[in-house]
């Protein structure tokens, strides 16, 4: 379980996150979700100890996130950022074992790790020693998620893992996505942009606006029982988007409702 009590964080003098309290239950997806701006992936820079608050207070598992705790427990999280963040001079095995090999992990242990991680996210294991320049969109992520996976945290971080693919492969991963969360079990905390998305991979959305949580539960709660117009707002702003999207696209949406 992750909890945030009263954080708020600023940049510049400008409110990103406006004393919001919020529990992350363990063992299943939650996805942040709302405009740009919102404050979403700040607070996964918040939970993983990134950045620290201004005030206020986050509890990993029983443990308080501090500056001098962070590292410590930053080992017990993946976290995939937007467009994978891979070292582009390393080749795709060197970039998921780059963690364990610092940890001290021996080769052999290295190698049987990344062998099971290519058969959980179904990458082709003879381009392994790829570099990142010569892979597809959808094979960057699946191996900044093996980097994520490598160590085997309890939780995992995803900022925007899917924005940047294309409506094909983006359905195809989020497919794999949601076998792989269910077959692990761990605390994700996802963010992104597209309500299809969050309706499909995520137990629990948080809509958040300017700073501030708007309203959280399943998907079907906020568009059946919305708190505030805006959630309404917000869903309807989503499906006129989808209409101007191609077919591939729309059926993504239907699929996942």
């Amino acid at each position: 379980m992750i909890r945030l009590d009263n954080v708020s964080k600023s940049y510049g003098g400008s409110i990103i996150i406006d004393s919001v309290s919020l529990t992350i239950p363990g063992n299943q997806t939650t996805v942040l979700i709302g405009p740009s701006g919102a404050g979403k992936s700040t607070v996964l820079a918040l939970i993983d100890g990134i950045e620290a608050p201004d005030s206020g207070t986050i509890m990993i598992g029983c443990d308080p996130l501090t500056p001098g705790s962070a590292p410590q427990l930053r080992r017990r999280m993946g976290y995939v950022i937007q467009d994978g963040g891979l070292f582009p001079h390393l080749t795709s095995r060197q970039n998921i074992d780059l963690m364990a090999k610092e940890a001290g992990w021996p080769l052999l242990q290295r190698r049987a790790r990344v062998d099971e991680l290519c058969a959980l996210t179904r990458f082709p294991a003879n381009a392994l020693e790829r570099y990142p320049a010569e892979l597809s969109g959808g094979q960057r992520q699946r191996v900044s998620l093996m980097r994520a996976l490598m160590l085997d945290p309890p939780i995992l971080l995803m900022d925007e893992p899917l924005g940047a693919l294309d409506p094909v492969i983006r359905a195809e991963l989020q497919d794999d996505l949601k076998a792989i969360f269910s077959r692990l079990t761990k605390t994700v905390v996802l963010v992104t942009h597209d309500i299809s998305e969050a309706a499909f991979l995520g137990s629990t959305i948080i809509l958040m606006r300017a700073g501030h949580i708007v309203q959280q539960g399943h998907f079907r709660d906020l568009v059946a029982r919305p708190g505030d117009p805006f959630v309404s707002q917000f869903i309807h702003a989503q499906l006129r988007r989808l209409t101007t999207m191609n077919e591939g696209a729309m059926q993504s949406f239907l699929r996942h409702r």
